[in-house]
């Protein structure tokens, strides 16, 4: 069904105030883990137990859900994660003890995949240009995580009831009911733009093979994220030696790269900049911050270079391969939606294991196994880039662009051509040789006839040079008189 346009800035503007939700519901539980430490009556280290239970609950829900979305409609499933965090939300207040609040935090994990398996398909198939606004679910995401420690210090410095931080989520969640019930959602498991029929001429162990490597990329974008803000402030302070402040700075220009790499993000595929091309740069410039940071001692340019990797490696790159992966398959966008983010939680389950292992060896280790994943992503994206390479067809727009870059630098060297050619007619006037010159000009034909690359066209080349040499010869006349 078609969808009016305020309607849509409507429905986009519910689906982010979810995720601006989502952000607060990330860090709530380590942002009041004290006050929940008090209310349960268990030490910090058991409250940071709940904490992993947000990922049990994202890697069990995250194929199911995405799979039962393209059954079901993503509307419904829209409403699920929402009510999934209201109950989690409201639970976490009164919850009794360690195992009912574990359980909630499964529920939270369910909720932010029930979430992303109703709105990221439906940006995808709201239209619009490469599924830019899915880029900028992630801004709202970082708003609610920047959000949320800033009222927990207020309620702290005040010493208000902790739980005020909740209601807030629990709260918009509500009025954003209001907001959804009347809202309709675009017709699901379409084909939006002629752009994306090329991916329907791929045969089927191409499709599987690129299917495979935006999985793998799914692990390695999220596993980039995760490690790099995990071991960035210990790695700065214990084998860079950075000052405590200059160590934790580091953590803060990544956020603000972050942010700022979604807006550019989002600008560049608003004007239809290839995914592929985006990814391939995008991965390359990670990889090139991270061998600075973990070679580099000058505190200048390891915070240069932890900027870039905000904005290269969390500013959406992670979001713009799931567009992908969503136009490869675009039948089951919310199956692909789990299959994609089953690879993070993988990540967010197995980086931890793994760098700890590593950490005992040195923290320089744990980090730059970064560099070794980074390398690995980049990997994957050459190889999905040169097998859509194979099938991609550019439509009217790209050629004329592409000839528009030709036609500039044909005339860069027909200017120098005519400036040469300036030159040669004041030579033979200064030595009185005539204008034309047959033997050269037939020299000029043959060479061009050997230089070309398609016999087809030589006709054409030997017609356009023969025109060349004839305004040539005009042009030394004019300048001769």
């Amino acid at each position: 069904m078609e969808i009016q346009s305020s309607q849509q800035t409507k429905l986009k503007i519910s689906l982010y105030l979810n995720y601006f939700v989502h952000g607060i519901g990330l860090i709530i539980l380590a942002q009041n883990m004290q006050a929940l430490g008090n209310l349960w009556q268990t030490p910090l280290a058991t409250v940071s137990y709940v904490i992993s239970g947000v990922g049990i609950g994202r890697l069990l829900a995250y194929l199911i859900l995405g799979n039962l979305a393209d059954r079901y409609g993503r509307k419904n499933f829209v409403y699920v994660g929402m009510l999934c965090y209201l109950v989690f939300f409201g639970g976490i207040l009164i919850a009794p003890n360690i195992q009912v609040a574990y359980g909630l935090a499964i529920l939270a994990g369910v909720a932010n995949s029930a979430l992303d398996a109703g709105t990221y398909p439906t940006f995808i198939e709201l239209g619009g240009s490469n599924g830019a606004s899915n880029i900028l679910i992630k801004a709202f995401m970082s708003l609610g995580e920047f959000i949320l420690p800033l009222l927990v210090a207020l309620l702290e410095n005040h010493q208000w009831w902790f739980g005020w931080s909740f209601i807030l989520a629990i709260a918009v969640l509500l009025v954003n009911f209001v907001i959804l019930r009347p809202l309709k959602f675009p017709a699901q498991n379409k084909i939006i733009t002629k752009n994306q029929q090329h991916f329907t001429r791929l045969i089927g162990w191409r499709r599987w093979l690129i299917a495979g490597c935006l999985t793998g990329y799914g692990y390695t974008s999220m596993a980039l994220m995760i490690l790099y803000t995990q071991w960035i402030s210990l790695f700065a302070s214990k084998i860079l030696h950075f000052s405590n402040w200059q160590a934790h700075f580091l953590l803060s220009l990544y956020s603000i790269g972050s942010i700022s790499g979604v807006i550019i993000l989002f600008a560049l595929l608003s004007r239809e900049v290839s995914e592929t091309k985006l990814l391939l740069i995008l991965n390359s410039l990670s990889l090139i911050s991270l061998v600075l940071i973990g070679w580099s001692t000058q505190l200048v340019i390891v915070a240069a270079a932890s900027l870039l990797f905000g904005m290269t490696a969390a500013g959406g790159v992670m979001q713009t391969g799931l567009n992908l992966f969503l136009k490869l398959f675009p039948q089951r966008k919310g199956l692909i939606t789990g299959v994609f983010f089953t690879g993070g939680s993988l990540a967010s389950f197995s980086i931890p294991l793994i760098t700890g292992w590593l950490s005992k060896f040195s923290i320089a280790t744990a980090l730059h196994f970064d560099i070794l994943i980074a390398v690995l992503g980049l990997l994957l994206v050459i190889v999905i880039k040169i097998l859509l390479a194979v099938v991609q067809t550019p439509d009217l727009k790209q050629v004329r662009k592409r000839i528009s870059k030709l036609d500039h630098w044909i005339i860069v060297l027909l200017n120098r051509r005519f400036q040469a050619v300036k030159l040669a007619g004041e030579i033979k006037t200064a030595q009185q040789h005539p204008i034309l010159d047959p033997k050269r000009e037939e020299q000029v034909l043959e060479q061009v006839a050997r230089q070309s690359a398609d016999q087809q066209i030589t006709p054409y080349l030997l017609n356009v040079y023969q025109q060349i040499m004839q305004n040539s010869r005009d042009y030394e006349a004019q300048h001769k008189d």
